[in-house]
């Protein structure tokens, strides 16, 4: 008895397979914290580099393992097992080599950014053979998985128990003693939740990208000028990690070329994306939810890429002239600032809608404080504001849009005047900004209770017969012959 309580001592507390920037990262963090962790990777050299990191490091918590079966032999059972394998084929493929190796009860909980009907679907497989699957999106990038990352997990929930004091003891902590991890529902719940935290990443980064673009090209500010705006912003409402980094982005000189540039003027203009922001926007459209912000975000992307048209076009296209007096440039970017502010809330408003809708569809039971403290703390998203969207929700767990909480309400009415002047200076200048624009036509769409839709509606039923609801019948549906003349006229 003593030898087998020996041996099974000497196991592991987790494994992670998955030795890319992220896996590793995951893995020391995790060792750092006193579990002992397996890890393995398909690529030799990944498991060596990881274990010296973690000699180098002095945690002496972490062992590698280069080939997979003696790696989840390694572990405690019941087994529990992070995946941080690229999505799609190449978790697939990791599946069905590492499954035959499990046994009743063990259970995969799959870290990467992953389409949540994926992982449900792997669920039912994963059922069938007595294993239990989790998806768990992971936030925070390398600085963020190493030191404290946001997780988001979703599925059995008695495989949440197991793993719960390991994934909060390697979670983020805010100041407030939040930890950035906590138990979200059944099914592919856990990903669907990372999915929108990326989309509103893509709507945040564009609205940042676009108060850059109108600070460059409409106020004529220098670098250093733009760099000490995004640090005077940081210590207040705009608090957040990507006005932060954002910040330092403008410090940095070019190490790659002549030190007296720039890096960031070195950079090519196109942003590439990796699926999930596309997967947001679809999701807006199938569950029928307003997404614009996340939408314009997406397509500027994808205008991005089109750079060598975009050269051409420049030749041939003209724009009006752009110019500002230097008075009206502090009072320029005070309106910007209140502007950046409020289409972000719209943009937060527009993810956490999203996500309510699709909780009560598949009936997660989303809690959507537990969803809004998750981003307090580790990943992209994380901005100071979070902590009264938190309290927002708690205060009323049936309030149906951020917007509609009484003291964003007012934050908006008082920001909107400054909001709809930088709209109006960067269209006559001739600076596209579609994540503004979209996040201001999204907040006029929400406040009026009367919109032109009943044309479009009467459209539609003029050229297709597809019925209309009338105003003094709620959910009637009629049709009428809109080609016959009305007699009274």
């Amino acid at each position: 008895m003593a030898d087998t309580e020996s041996k099974t001592n000497e196991l592991a507390d987790i494994g992670l397979y998955g030795l890319a920037v992220m896996g590793q990262n995951l893995a020391l963090n995790i060792a750092s914290r006193g579990h002992k962790i397996s890890v393995c990777n398909r690529s030799e050299a990944k498991v060596d580099t990881t274990v010296q990191r973690a000699k180098d490091e002095n945690i002496d918590t972490l062992t590698g393992y280069k080939d997979m079966k003696e790696f989840v032999n390694s572990i405690k059972k019941p087994r529990n097992i992070i995946l941080l394998v690229k999505a799609g084929a190449p978790v697939e493929a990791v599946i069905k080599n590492l499954t035959p190796l499990l046994e009743a009860d063990d259970m995969i909980i799959d870290g990467g950014n992953e389409w949540y009907e994926n992982t449900e679907r792997r669920a039912e497989e994963a059922a069938k053979k007595g294993i239990l699957y989790m998806g768990c999106g992971v936030s925070g990038g390398e600085e963020g998985a190493r030191y404290g990352p946001s997780m988001m997990p979703g599925g059995p929930k008695k495989g949440w128990d197991r793993v719960a004091k390991i994934l909060k003891s390697a979670a983020a902590k805010t100041e407030d003693g939040t930890i950035c991890v906590e138990y979200l529902g059944e099914g592919g719940s856990g990903n669907y939740v990372k999915m929108v935290h990326n989309g509103i990443e893509y709507g945040d980064m564009q609205l940042i990208a676009e108060a850059y673009d109108l600070m460059k090209h409409v106020a004529g500010f220098t670098n250093q000028q733009i760099q000490k705006v995004f640090e005077d912003w940081n210590q207040g409402e705009l608090k957040s990690f990507l006005i932060e980094i954002t910040a330092d982005i403008f410090k940095k000189m070019d190490d790659r070329g002549d030190e007296k540039n720039y890096l960031v003027d070195q950079v090519m203009d196109r942003t590439a994306n990796k699926g999930t922001g596309k997967w947001t926007v679809k999701e807006f459209a199938e569950q029928g939810v307003a997404g614009p912000t996340v939408g314009a975000a997406l397509t500027a992307r994808y205008v991005s890429w089109m750079k060598e048209e975009r050269i051409a076009a420049a030749k041939v296209l003209k724009g009006p002239p752009k110019s500002m007096t230097i008075s009206e440039k502090d009072a320029f970017v005070k309106d910007l600032q209140k502007a950046l502010y409020a289409a972000k809330i719209c943009s937060y408003a527009q993810g956490l809608s999203l996500i309510k809708t699709m909780g009560e569809t598949k009936k997660w039971n989303l809690n959507l404080p537990v969803v809004a403290s998750l981003w307090k703390g580790g990943c992209i998203i994380r901005a100071v504001f979070l902590d009264r969207i938190t309290a927002a929700f708690k205060t009323n767990p049936n309030l149906l849009n951020l917007l509609m909480d009484p003291s964003f309400a007012e934050e908006m009415n008082q920001r909107q005047e400054a909001w709809r002047k930088v709209i109006c200076v960067a269209v006559q200048c001739g600076i596209a900004t579609p994540a503004f624009s979209a996040s201001l036509a999204y907040y006029d769409s929400y406040r009026r209770a009367s919109l032109p839709a009943n044309l479009t509606q009467a459209q539609r039923d003029y050229f297709g017969a597809h019925t209309y609801e009338r105003l003094d019948k709620p959910g009637s549906k009629v049709h009428s012959e809109w080609k016959k003349s009305n007699e009274r006229m």
